[in-house]
């Protein structure tokens, strides 16, 4: 019995010729090869494999730091001293101007001392006058006196004498007073340093009133110098170590160098520059390094212990500089720290990351919390 089947062309039924498949036929047998094992995905439904981020970190390290500070100032006297009139007047002369050197006893400057001269003119006029009266009771009194030893005057009137006279004595001592205080008040008039030094300020002119008790000169007196700069309240809280002492360098020459150590910190920030006055007394004072010379101070502060991370790996974080440090896991977690300086290429940090932890120091700006990385480069 004969039979056909539609799996075969047609052409199939000639003799000679080879029989072709359908390419439906072909079709069917294909699929299930191209489709691998029974129940396996193809290589397109494959899931991708879970990459890690590659982040470079460092370890962090303690170490002890004490940072250098240089900064300017100037020389100025140990102790200055403000001159002032002991009295009001009208100045007629000036004989010292600000640079110069006085003595103590030199005269800087002169009141009117017509008004003062007229006060001593009649304080002596006084004293003449109290003077005769003495005399005069004197004689009367020695009169009085050998008048009662022989009995030709009474008791009461060698009392009266007696009386007198003391009256005379004490008039006169009081004219003496008098006269004395208007020769000092006269001397007022004059106005001497008081002190050795020099004249760094001057704040009259001839023709001049002034007031009793206004400064006319402020004199640098002779004797210790101080360097004075104006620090920044925040370097206070590390003072400079006293022990090594501050350098004290003269700014146009640095060859001439002084030490000193920190003697007057101001008790109050200035307000205007915000700046706290620090005085270093210098041991001895170079012959170069004069009043108002610009001078550049040497110090080293303080050994902090601190670690030290680059500029990279520091990120702001809920509005406070943070690193990300990595766990034992691999896991990053940010971390808020405290930074106590910025320096070129990296920040020291006070808080924050302890010795022997692992920061993320590239690729911060890719991660999240949680996240798990791998760590291309690691090094202290």
């Amino acid at each position: 019995m004969e039979t056909s089947t539609t799996l075969a062309d047609p052409d199939s039924r000639r003799p000679g010729v080879r029989p072709r498949l359908s390419y439906r036929v072909v079709l069917a047998l294909l699929v299930p090869l191209l489709a691998g094992p029974a129940g396996a995905p193809s290589a397109q439904e494959q899931p991708p494999a879970k990459t890690l981020a590659r982040v470079k970190a460092i370890s962090v390290l303690s170490s002890g730091v004490a940072l250098k500070v240089r900064l300017t100032g100037e020389i100025q006297a140990r102790t200055q001293t403000s001159i002032a009139f002991r009295m009001s007047g009208k100045v007629v002369a000036r004989q010292v101007n600000v640079g110069d050197h006085v003595t103590a006893d030199q005269v800087l400057a002169t009141l009117d001392p017509q008004e003062n001269e007229a006060d001593v003119q009649t304080a002596e006029a006084t004293l003449k006058s109290a003077e005769a009266v003495l005399q005069q009771s004197q004689v009367n009194f020695d009169r009085q006196q050998s008048l009662l030893k022989t009995g030709f005057t009474t008791r009461a009137n060698f009392d009266l004498a007696q009386a007198t006279l003391q009256t005379s004595k004490s008039q006169v001592e009081a004219a003496k007073a008098a006269l004395a205080t208007m020769q000092e008040q006269k001397s007022y008039t004059q106005l001497r340093a008081g002190v050795d030094g020099i004249v760094v300020t001057r704040q009259v002119e001839v023709g001049q009133v002034v007031e009793a008790g206004q400064t006319i000169y402020s004199i640098a007196e002779d004797g210790p110098r101080d360097a004075v700069f104006n620090v920044y309240e925040a370097l206070l809280l590390r003072p400079p170590q006293e022990k090594s002492g501050i350098e004290i360098t003269l700014q146009s020459d640095p060859s001439v160098k002084a030490i000193g150590i920190v003697r007057e910190i101001a008790p109050t920030v200035d307000a205007a520059s915000g700046t706290v006055k620090v005085k270093i007394g210098l041991s001895q004072t170079p012959e170069r390094m004069m009043l108002g010379a610009s001078v550049v101070g040497h110090g080293q502060l303080a050994a902090q212990t601190v670690m030290a991370v680059p500029w990279g790996a520091l990120f702001l974080w809920q509005d406070k500089p943070s690193v990300w440090v990595i766990d034992a896991k691999g896991a990053v977690t940010p971390r808020p720290v405290t930074v106590e300086r910025y320096l070129t290429g990296s920040v020291v940090l006070s808080q924050g990351v302890e010795p022997g932890e692992h920061v993320v120091t590239d690729g911060v700006q890719y991660l999240r919390p949680g996240q798990s990385v791998e760590v291309a480069e690691d090094q202290p």
